[in-house]
């Protein structure tokens, strides 16, 4: 039978990404293998060596952790490049990606893993969550490993914001992580998705990966679908006038006769006191949640705020 993962190893036309050579190099000058917890916290540390992060990172249940990191490892599996194990990720391939780093992070990566070449398990952890104590607030065993001072720290790193808003939130431009991680920020307790088809070809913006990652770090996914706007109606908009004209039909047609999921949504905010409606498009001006959030606003308390991240 014909194997297409065997194919395209045999005639090289796997893509590497030049962030999967950071996570290669670094496996490769730290013996070969490191425990998955362990990877992500010096994952975690070289990139904010770098002036452009290869990843990005949001606060987990074991503190800093990239998603994507995760998703990028689990491909080279399947290009025979990293042995998964259940608790280590081990280096198969031969190639030293090393030397295919720019020069910078050549000479970062060898200083980096000389300083922290017996920094392991739960002392490796307490590193990162004493320095970068916001990644901690997630964490499940920071209170195993942290004293209570320590404790404190990650504390008042804690976002607690109590009083009622309305955020509105694109992931255009962003990492799922970056996105994440502004909701965490401000204490967003339900994520909103009025996306007609909730699916995207970004890593982590499909329905069941974002809801997997949201709901891991305590917030509520909740899935608006009625409020969203058909892919057919969204092609062809160039200018102004175009988002404009569509704009105005929306608002005419699904914000008046979709009162029901206007009601749900006002019902919601009232019970969780924080919440965001989402879609793609980076500025809201461009996007129909702006709209929705408008249509929203007569149905809540008249000092709700609203935001647009």
């Amino acid at each position: 039978m014909f194997n297409v993962t065997n194919f395209f190893k045999t005639h090289n036309f796997y893509t590497m990404y030049y962030r999967r050579k950071i996570i290669l190099a670094l496996l490769k000058n730290s013996g070969g293998q490191l425990t998955k917890i362990d990877l992500q916290k010096l994952l975690f540390l070289f990139t904010n060596l770098q002036e452009k992060p290869a990843y990005d990172f949001l606060p987990f249940k074991y503190g800093c952790y990239s998603p994507l990191a995760t998703q990028d490892l689990k491909t080279m599996v399947k290009y025979g490049m990293i042995e998964e194990q259940e608790t280590i990720w081990a280096l198969k391939t031969q190639t030293n990606y090393f030397c295919e780093l720019n020069k910078n992070d050549q000479k970062e990566l060898l200083n980096f893993t000389d300083q922290f070449k017996n920094l392991r398990g739960n002392h490796l952890v307490r590193h990162v969550y004493k320095e970068f104590p916001f990644f901690a607030i997630k964490s499940e065993i920071k209170n195993k490993i942290l004293s209570t001072s320590e404790l404190k720290k990650v504390e008042k790193s804690t976002p607690h914001k109590e009083e009622p808003c309305l955020f509105t939130i694109g992931y255009e431009g962003k990492s799922i992580e970056k996105y994440v991680t502004q909701l965490i920020h401000e204490d967003v307790k339900v994520l909103c998705d009025i996306r007609k088809n909730p699916l995207s070809m970004k890593f982590g913006f499909s329905k069941n990966q974002l809801k997997g990652i949201l709901e891991a770090v305590g917030i509520e996914y909740l899935q608006v679908s009625g409020l969203g706007i058909e892919s057919a109606d969204r092609k062809e908009l160039k200018t102004h006038a175009d988002y404009e004209k569509l704009f105005q039909v929306y608002e005419k047609t699904t914000l008046v006769t979709n009162q029901k999921d206007l009601n749900l949504l006002a019902n919601t905010l009232a019970a969780k006191k924080r919440i965001a409606l989402t879609c793609f498009e980076a500025d809201h001006q461009s996007c129909h949640r702006s709209r929705t959030a408008n249509a929203l606003l007569p149905f809540l308390p008249k000092n709700i705020n609203l935001i647009h991240l």
